[in-house]
């Protein structure tokens, strides 16, 4: 009998919107792609194409779905834990801005005040991934900036708040799975076009 296959997830990160694009943390903002991030969601067809996908989930707001269906995928499940980190008071504002209120805040050691803490975030991608575990074959998962890079820190057993050592740029391809030793990042932050083929 021939060896299971190991699971792959691929996980991708919106494209650009207004707002990725100045910098300013949006999570429950409803916004969609600008004409960039819709060039840059259908550069993900052709690497995505024919794979053999069990499950294809996106986040309920609608750059997450834009850029799945853009990327040729359009039978997908919405996920609410695949939603971005709700940034609370913080919505709507850049880095600049935050850190004139508060000079050393990190978000993933802080949590947002009126908004979601270090431990509800970390529950709720915890619970993420146990449901994708439990799924038999591979999964693409459409979600959002900080909540991407918590699911790759998570997804290696780091505690969620060394989720900034991940940069993460719009619409790139980022391989997730296990090896003999267990999970690892395949790959990650990876700009698709030319040659480039996100099976290992």
């Amino acid at each position: 009998m021939s060896e299971q296959k190991k699971q792959q997830v691929v996980l991708i990160r919106h494209g650009e919107t207004e707002w990725a694009r100045a910098g300013r943390h949006t999570s429950f903002t409803d916004l969609s792609l600008t004409e960039q991030g819709r060039a840059e969601a259908k550069l993900l067809q052709p690497v995505l194409a024919g794979w053999d996908f069990k499950q294809v989930f996106t986040s309920t707001m609608k750059r997450a779905q834009q850029t799945c269906q853009l990327a040729g995928l359009t039978d997908f499940e919405q996920v609410s834990d695949l939603g971005e980190w709700n940034y609370g008071r913080y919505e709507g504002l850049t880095i600049e801005q935050i850190q004139q209120q508060r000079p050393d805040w990190n978000l993933y050691s802080d949590g947002c005040p009126e908004g979601e803490s270090v431990e509800a975030a970390s529950t709720r991608i915890d619970r993420l991934i146990s449901r994708i575990r439990s799924i038999e074959g591979d999964v693409a998962l459409f979600s959002h900036g900080h909540t991407s890079r918590a699911i790759a820190t998570r997804w290696i057993n780091l505690p969620i708040q060394q989720s900034h050592i991940f940069a993460l740029d719009t619409a790139t391809l980022n391989l997730l799975g296990t090896d003999q030793s267990g999970p690892v990042i395949i790959r990650w932050n990876v700009k698709p076009g030319g040659n480039y083929s996100a099976h290992p």
